[in-house]
């Protein structure tokens, strides 16, 4: 074997290993959270799958950009969401067996359930530990792509989509959401909107957070409100309302008090949204 194979190989071997903390360390609270637990397990299968569906091209367009190791072809970023997929799915197994949420006595159709739930976050987070526990800042960039979804504007939503949708799998199976979003008045939700594309805008090009966006100075001060923001808030509602769906949220529940849910979830979800503008 020659030196450059052996130091692609040892790339690669970290490259795992950095996927398995990154899914430890990112899908830990949902793996502490008892809804979870519970949602795994009685969760209409249907919504479930769609869910496990939705989540592989994310992982694949995800991978595209930052994978395991500098990926230059589809077929390789499908093989590195395959292998985050199976990297949460490990993870997420190990750890509810640690926590004897899953025991030998339980059916194997909540087995099933628990650990496919749980993957889906964890597969994000095992993506993300590709680029964010990077050695170094030059071994960190060596993550960055030149395809489709390192630049443009596509790419910009779909980023801020991905960080809306990990953020919402947090808070979204617990009962705070429902709770918080009947004790809010229409008032409490319009300045819960506004200070949430504040907080987006302000996040991504005011506060000097490493990532921040510098806005040309030829460029109006609204044009990136308009073209950015708004459009990121809009993404991480219809995240925010796939989310609440999938996990029956929004069942037997009137379109005002849809609205409120959706309106105090999409406050994790536009944080979550801004971030990943730029950390990914």
């Amino acid at each position: 074997m020659t030196a450059t194979a052996k130091a692609d190989h040892r790339q690669f071997a970290i490259g795992l290993l950095r996927g398995a903390g990154g899914a430890l360390i990112f899908g830990i609270p949902m793996l502490m959270t008892m809804e979870l637990w519970f949602i795994g397990f009685y969760m209409p299968r249907e919504r479930l799958f769609l869910l496990l569906l939705v989540n592989i091209p994310l992982l694949v367009a995800l991978a595209r950009r930052i994978g395991f190791e500098n990926t230059f072809s589809w077929r390789e970023a499908v093989r590195d969401a395959m292998i985050a997929y199976a990297l949460a799915i490990l993870t997420s197994g190990l750890v509810l067996v640690l926590f004897g949420v899953l025991t030998i006595d339980l059916p194997f159709r909540e087995w099933v359930g628990k650990i496919a739930l749980q993957s889906v976050p964890a597969s994000i987070g095992a993506m993300l530990g590709r680029s964010q526990l990077a050695e170094t800042d030059e071994d960190e960039n060596d993550g960055e792509k030149d395809g489709p979804m390192a630049t443009g504007y596509a790419g910009e939503l779909f980023m801020m989509a991905v960080g809306s949708l990990f953020l919402c799998l947090n808070v979204a199976p617990t009962e705070e959401i429902i709770l918080i979003s009947f004790k809010m008045s229409p008032w409490h939700s319009l300045v819960a909107v506004a200070a949430s594309i504040m907080i987006m805008h302000g996040f991504v090009y005011a506060v000097s957070f490493r990532g921040t966006h510098q806005l040309n100075e030829h460029t109006p001060s609204w044009h990136a409100l308009v073209r950015f923001t708004f459009p990121g808030y809009i993404v991480a509602s219809l995240i925010s309302l796939y989310v609440l769906w999938t996990f029956g949220r929004l069942d037997d529940t009137s379109w005002t008090q849809v609205l409120m849910s959706m309106v105090v979830l999409n406050v994790p979800g536009s944080l979550g949204a801004a971030a990943a503008r730029l950390i990914l």
